[in-house]
């Protein structure tokens, strides 16, 4: 069986970064794209993926210090790392954008962080299905490939049988 409309999109990571140097993470030519965020969480202990998020039409700096939820008690120790998306060309404006918002809402989907909860029970399978994503650097706890053809409904209802002999 062969699926010829996959959409391959790469993420280049670079940190860590702290709250504190988010400075480093302001430039209006590169710096949109999706973020991680490690830290203490009550359950699952410590320094442990707590959120992804995504920067679009904003710089990923700019979209982390708008967050509030990361006011706890360890939250000096946080790291953030940013992951800008790349290719052969910087595409349209419109296309880096639904590329951050396709990308941002499969790696939640699939990774499941203790703090986002709003991307994981109503994942969009149609327009995921044909997305994969390939991670590159410091990209920590994920994995470093993603195919939305594996955790989308696409292959639910297909019929196969084991290969014998």
């Amino acid at each position: 069986m062969e699926y010829q409309h996959m959409k391959l999109i790469h993420i280049d990571w670079e940190g860590p970064y702290t709250l504190e140097n988010l400075r480093a993470l302001m430039n209006e030519e590169t710096d949109y794209g999706i973020y991680q965020v490690y830290g203490k969480h009550p359950v699952y202990g410590s320094n442990v993926l707590l959120y992804i998020g995504k920067a679009d039409m904003q710089t990923i700096g700019k979209r982390i210090s708008q967050e509030n939820w990361w006011n706890t008690n360890d939250s000096n120790r946080h790291l953030i790392y940013a992951g800008r998306l790349m290719g052969e060309q910087t595409p349209e404006e419109i296309d880096w954008s639904i590329e951050i918002d396709l990308a941002e809402k499969l790696l939640i989907y699939v990774h499941k962080p203790a703090y986002n909860s709003q991307n994981l029970s109503n994942i969009p399978h149609e327009s995921l299905q044909d997305i994969h994503i390939l991670n590159w650097g410091s990209y920590r706890d994920l994995f470093p490939e993603v195919s939305g053809l594996r955790w989308t409904s696409k292959l639910d209802e297909l019929e196969h049988e084991v290969y014998r002999l």
